[in-house]
């Protein structure tokens, strides 16, 4: 017993070590709200629209514009290869890249990791918050 009291603020300190540890390479990811997307849109910004969504899903309904890649999960060299041919594209500009994903989550992390390490700048790259799933601006949606 007293091993453990004597030994309990090392584990804690130990803990808290690889904790910060881990935080510290996690990526902060950047959203944009829906609204906000689709002010940029109306306004004609510039804005490059990465959709992820398989191809059912992008040809049911997808925001007009965007590029579809249908790497849905992103979790293969195939998936991944699929979001490598839009990168030339990506790379011909500075304009802001959204990434849209059928819910926001981890398809779209995966994209936004694989993007950073292709060399697209972070400050660049945003993910659809809610992703499609949470995109209800109809005159700005296409599909059947």
């Amino acid at each position: 017993m007293l091993l453990l009291r004597r030994s309990a603020p090392l584990l804690l300190l130990a803990c808290l070590l690889l904790c910060s540890a881990a935080a510290a390479d996690k990526t902060d990811y950047r959203y944009i709200a829906a609204a906000d997307l689709e002010a940029r849109l109306t306004a004609d910004q510039p804005t490059h629209l990465v959709d992820i969504q398989v191809e059912k899903e992008f040809a049911r309904h997808h925001i007009k514009g965007a590029i579809a890649t249908y790497a849905y999960p992103v979790k293969s060299q195939a998936d991944q290869a699929k979001l490598a041919a839009v990168l030339e594209t990506l790379q011909g500009d500075s304009a802001p890249v959204v990434i849209v994903c059928p819910r926001g989550a981890g398809g779209a992390t995966r994209t936004y990791d694989y993007l950073l390490r292709s060399g697209i700048a972070g400050e660049r790259l945003l993910i659809l918050a809610e992703g499609q799933a949470g995109w209800s601006y109809a005159p700005l949606t296409e599909g059947k």
